[in-house]
């Protein structure tokens, strides 16, 4: 027990003292939200691989579809890296970083509101944002303190107020270049930790080949006198697998605090160094923690809930609690890790969002700091510190709700993130990709994917999820591109000439 609270510690006193040491360089909007938009290729990559996976993905996502799909559930990894990572890179990476500076957009509710000539966008776009990032948000809080308590024996609530309080600490203090540099950090501590609590754990079942032996000995759920189908290469629900590798690979394409990530770094040099990067991270860390997943049901059936469901939060924590302390001391590091880099990027794109897409827009100055009808440099600066002031009490804000949500949970972790993301990446995604490069993409049309995207999401949810809420956040992605052409080919065209200045970045 020393030796998991020792380097626990150090781990948290490390990421409070990046904060304490960045906190000069996010005086600024830029320097809060972008970090200058001078952040290289390695602290991108980490960034964008650390924000992706977090103890939603190695707890809730590991266990859950590990158990449905057995070793198959692998390729939900593989789909991440080679799709949500290497495609995301190669098809917004440059586009976004060219577009987006040179329309001045700091956020993806500002990047529509100017690309398609419409506040309103903007405003809307900001709400969804904030609204559907906050379940995943407690989805993220929920899987970290399921691991904590296995580690620590700490009750759940307490974890999570733990969880919450240590991430506003350095968000607040150092904004995004505090998180870029925590990311790196506990980016190395994931790749180290998957490869060593794989190795425990194949040992433990007496190696790799006797592992898979065992898993393929297992009945079907379906059918009980059916064997080897969770150890087979697809499966036994070949359907139900490709719709969790579309909503988990597809989405981050969608996700304003992924894609934020392109708006930050130095140049298009850097981009491709940090494509590959990126890629290989999510290959290790992603398909690690699928595939490890993937032999959760050799320990046994987990707890049924009292609404008569499996406990699936806790099959990954039952495989790791006869680990050895040091190795246990590494999980919850590597869980660690994971989770307060994508809370501290969550919390800061929606406080930003709200910030500078909402509540000040508009605002240029108080009564009596302009003199002769213009805003000087000083003036300038004040106006800045106040919009980061606000920001930071927005971070307040947004951890107190998902906090509240978290101590609360209203179902699993792979639920709540599948309401999220479905939302988010179903109104976001289709629009926000073609206006990278369709001119032709029109603003009613994005107004039409924002409806289709929330509302098939909210409709299935207050319904009782007729449809998976995993399957309906992949319906809601794929469909918004037919969705935005249709509507685009239809309705009213965006001015030539503003959309060919717009598009001049490309030149």
């Amino acid at each position: 027990m020393i030796i998991k609270i020792l380097l626990t510690i150090i781990f948290l006193i490390v990421m409070i003292g990046v904060g304490v040491y960045t906190r000069k360089q996010a005086s600024s909007v830029d320097g809060f939200v972008l970090g200058g938009r001078a952040v290289g290729p390695w602290l991108t990559a980490f960034a964008f691989g650390t924000s992706y996976f977090s103890a939603v993905v190695f707890v809730g996502y590991a266990g859950q579809f590990g158990w449905k799909y057995g070793m198959s559930s692998t390729w939900i990894g593989i789909g991440n890296a080679l799709i949500g990572s290497l495609l995301a890179w190669i098809l917004l990476g440059r586009r976004t970083k060219l577009m987006t500076q040179h329309i001045e957009s700091r956020t993806m509710p500002d990047f529509f509101g100017t690309r398609f000539a419409d506040q309103g966008l903007r405003i809307v776009a900001s709400v969804i944002a904030f609204v559907f990032l906050i379940p995943y948000t407690a989805g993220v809080y929920k899987g970290i303190s399921t691991l904590f308590e296995m580690g620590f024996g700490i009750p759940y609530e307490y974890c999570v107020i733990i969880m919450a309080i240590l991430t506003a600490v350095y968000v607040i203090l150092g904004g995004y270049k505090a998180t870029a540099m925590n990311d790196f950090i506990q980016g190395i501590i994931m790749l180290f930790g998957i490869v060593a609590v794989i190795l425990a754990v194949l040992n433990a079942q007496g190696g790799l080949t006797a592992a898979v032996d065992k898993l393929a000995q297992l009945p079907a759920d379906t059918d009980p006198a059916v064997n080897g189908g969770f150890a087979s290469w697809f499966g036994p629900d070949p359907w139900g697998l490709l719709g969790v590798v579309i909503l988990t690979s597809l989405g981050t394409m969608g996700l304003p605090q992924m894609v934020g990530k392109f708006y930050s770094i130095t140049d298009e040099s850097a981009i491709k160094r940090g494509t590959i990067i990126s890629t290989i991270f999510a290959i290790v860390v992603a398909g690690g923690c699928y595939f490890l997943g993937g032999f959760g049901r050799l320990y046994g059936m987990p707890p049924v809930l009292p609404n008569g469901k499996l406990a699936f939060d806790s099959i990954v924590p039952s495989m790791l609690v006869t680990l050895p302390d040091v190795l246990i001391a590494l999980v919850v590091l590597l869980v660690l890790s994971a989770s307060m880099s994508t809370l501290a990027s969550l919390v800061l794109t929606s406080s930003s969002t709200m910030t500078l897409d909402l509540i000040y827009r508009d605002k240029k100055s108080l009564p009596g700091e302009v003199e002769e009808g213009s805003i000087d440099d000083i003036v300038a600066e004040k106006i800045e510190r106040r919009k980061v002031v606000v920001m930071r009490v927005l971070i307040m804000f947004f951890i107190a709700i998902s906090l509240l949500i978290a101590l609360n949970p209203p179902t699993f972790i792979a639920q709540l993130m599948g309401i999220s993301w479905g939302a988010l990446a179903g109104a976001f995604l289709a629009p926000f990709m073609l206006g990278l490069y369709w001119r032709g993409v029109t603003t009613v049309s994005v107004w039409a994917c924002f409806i289709w995207g929330v509302g098939l999401t909210v409709i299935n949810m207050l319904l009782g999820n007729p449809i998976n809420p995993i399957n309906c956040g992949a319906i809601a992605m794929v469909g918004g591109f037919p969705v935005v052409w249709l509507v685009s080919l239809l309705s009213p065209k965006m001015n030539r000439e503003t959309v060919d200045k717009i598009f001049e970045c490309y030149q």
